[in-house]
């Protein structure tokens, strides 16, 4: 069962922020697999559980070793994370819940941090045709839960009909979260009840990117196969043969 994070947790992250190579790694990794991992896959199952029988909903636990979106000098991870979300290839075009640790504490909540430019455009869209879901989803995450509302936005402003649409209509990505340093939460159980209950609250917003997501894979998908459809099939020109027979 999950008991919490420690200090020694918090400050090995910071050593490897610091200290990123094998050299540091390999004498602390016992501290790695012991006071960081082991942790976070049984925080991991708790926060997978209230999630097990959605239909397509998948948990990962990340592990700090350095993978292709790496930058070529970097050999670990400095931050470790949890991600609960519907089966997909490209994890950060999926509407995810997810749970980060870091020097600094927990960063945890709801994100799709890199959407697909047409998934957007539909969730535009869809705040413009009726946003009372969408607003009054925010509206108790903000009030009851105490979240914060982010997202990388657009250099170059979206046209946006309404005044109160602007805020989201700059967004090319969303995240939805809140942030934990004091020891007290942090080093004990009520993490972990923290996160599921923030989760929870959530998933109906998870649910709402979801359908925009599903909704644009069925589109592009009906728009390949007409497209298959209509564009005639591509000739095959066959070799002739010589005319002139040759010796060999």
């Amino acid at each position: 069962m999950f008991e919490g994070f420690s200090q020694e947790a918090l400050e090995f992250l910071l050593g490897i922020r610091h200290n990123n190579n094998k050299e540091w790694f390999e004498p602390r990794k016992a501290v790695y697999t012991e006071k960081i991992y082991k942790p976070l896959k049984e925080l991991g199952e708790e926060l997978f559980a209230p999630f097990a029988h959605i239909e397509g909903m998948v948990s990962k636990v990340g592990r700090i070793y350095r993978d292709e979106n790496f930058a070529p000098y970097l050999h670990y991870r400095d931050t470790l994370w949890i991600y609960v979300r519907y089966d997909a290839w490209y994890w950060n075009k999926t509407p995810t819940l997810y749970f980060e640790l870091s020097p600094e504490g927990a960063e945890f909540g709801f994100r799709i941090s890199k959407p697909e430019a047409a998934v957007m455009e539909r969730f535009r869209s869809g705040l413009i045709e009726d946003s009372a879901p969408f607003f009054n989803m925010i509206a108790e995450l903000v009030e009851k839960y105490g979240l914060t509302v982010g997202g990388d936005e657009y250099k170059r402003k979206k046209p946006c009909p309404k005044p109160e649409l602007e805020k989201y209509f700059v967004k090319k990505g969303l995240s939805v979260y809140t942030k934990v340093s004091d020891p007290a939460e942090l080093f004990s159980r009520k993490i972990a009840e923290h996160t599921v209950e923030v989760f929870k609250a959530l998933q109906p917003l998870n649910d709402y990117f979801h359908e925009i997501v599903e909704i644009e894979e069925l589109a592009k998908a009906v728009l390949k196969e007409e497209k298959q459809q209509t564009e005639p099939e591509p000739e095959i020109n066959m070799v002739k043969a010589p005319d002139v027979e040759f010796m060999w």
